[in-house]
């Protein structure tokens, strides 16, 4: 059944969107009110790892509501117990606190590092984080993020922090003062356009935060849950972060995320940190079941192996058509088309029935369900291709 008479002027104007209202979801693909299907690569900004109404989740979500949703956050349940111990059991670190947002998590990061500062470095509270980073939109994590949008908004912006250039290991360096106790990154920038630290950049950066008594802080709210196709990102490096977020993934679109912080890191004293929902079974239940699926050794194979397979194929494409480069890990991949047409690109896309993301004017942006196949990369690619013939990039290039 479908519904062609939807409103929507009811919602706030926050951003642009197409005048069309998904209804429906399976795996890779999404209906909308008028029926017309849609090839997802973008699923809810890497949100829906196991793609869309997965129905093992589904089943959990459903099963779980019948028996406990919340009994209040002045209480253990056991949903929470059972995540928490999951990811602290396969991770570097001893404690979790659930949030229910990527912002929140960032913001108990922050609270936490401050609060470290206060009772361990005598007052530090300095955070270095970095030139066209994306940290959230709370107040405190838009002042954390680098984005050039978000400067003139909100004023004034939480103060405290500092912005190193990125892969830059001596501004970070310059930055660091007696006030400092904490660097914060994501291990790639996804709104800035997938644009990854260095291996080694990360092996520099975790030296010179031990050697100074710092912090070090992974926002691995997109490159978290499997998507570089390791279960955290940070495993890649050999690199043990003080503290980590995580969110988009972690729930498999429900709204899930976690604060990870090793025990040396964790100093929140009673009546510091909480929240009404926070931790709730509902979401903690689904929590887990797609951690028992991501995690899961031969999931992540599949996954390193896909990403490998659509970043060969994307590098196929940039020859063909003389564009740029594809940047990123796994199933989290950029591609720089020079010239600034991607908002162009994403809506004739659109109209093919196929999802894109174009994070700025000149890129593309690809973050498919992490158990997407090789035939729906196929026809992303196909798509794709028609539409870069049809604008005629490698000719505006040259």
């Amino acid at each position: 059944m479908t519904d062609a008479t939807l409103a929507f002027d009811a919602l706030m104007e926050i951003t642009a969107r197409p005048p069309i209202a998904f209804v429906r979801g399976e795996g890779s693909y999404l209906w909308d009110n008028t029926g017309k299907r849609y090839l997802d690569f973008v699923q809810g900004w890497a949100v829906n790892c196991l793609g869309h109404a997965p129905p093992e989740l589904a089943e959990v979500i459903s099963a779980q509501a019948k028996r406990l949703i919340t009994p209040s956050p002045a209480y253990y349940n056991d949903a929470s117990l059972k995540l928490a111990k999951a990811l602290t059991d396969l991770s570097c670190f001893d404690r979790v606190f659930f949030a229910n947002s990527g912002a929140e998590a960032n913001e108990g990061a922050i609270k936490l590092a401050r609060k470290y500062g206060a009772v361990r470095k005598g007052g530090a509270f300095e955070i270095i984080t970095f030139e066209g980073a994306f940290h959230g939109r709370t107040l405190a994590t838009m002042s954390a993020s680098g984005k050039k949008a978000f400067e003139p908004l909100f004023e004034p912006k939480v103060s405290g922090f500092r912005k190193a250039k990125w892969n830059d290991l001596g501004s970070v360096e310059e930055l660091i003062t007696d006030n400092t106790v904490a660097v914060m990154l994501e291990p790639i920038q996804g709104e800035a356009g997938v644009w990854p630290a260095s291996d080694k950049f990360l092996r520099e950066l975790r030296a010179l935060t031990s050697a100074h008594g710092l912090l070090l802080i992974f926002d691995e709210i997109q490159t978290g849950m499997g998507r570089t196709g390791k279960l955290f990102h940070y495993e890649h490096t050999g690199v043990t972060p003080d503290i980590m977020t995580l969110g988009k993934g972690i729930g498999g679109g429900v709204p899930l995320a976690a604060l990870l912080a090793t025990e040396a890191a964790s100093c929140f004293e009673h009546g510091d940190q909480g929240g009404t929902f926070n931790g709730n079974a509902l979401m903690c239940a689904a929590g887990l079941a797609v951690l028992e699926q991501v995690a899961a050794p031969a999931f992540l194979k599949s996954v390193a192996e896909n990403g490998l397979y659509l970043e060969s194929e994307l590098q196929r494409l940039s020859a063909r058509h003389g564009i740029g480069e594809v940047r990123g890990r796994g199933l989290l991949l950029a591609l720089d088309l020079r010239v600034p047409i991607a908002p162009l690109i994403v809506a004739a896309a659109l109209d093919d029935g196929v999802l894109l993301n174009a994070p700025r004017p000149d890129t593309l942006r690809f973050m498919p369900a992490l158990n997407v196949s090789r035939q729906e990369i196929d026809l992303m690619i196909q798509c794709l291709d028609a539409l870069l013939n049809t604008a005629g990039v490698a000719r505006r290039v040259a």
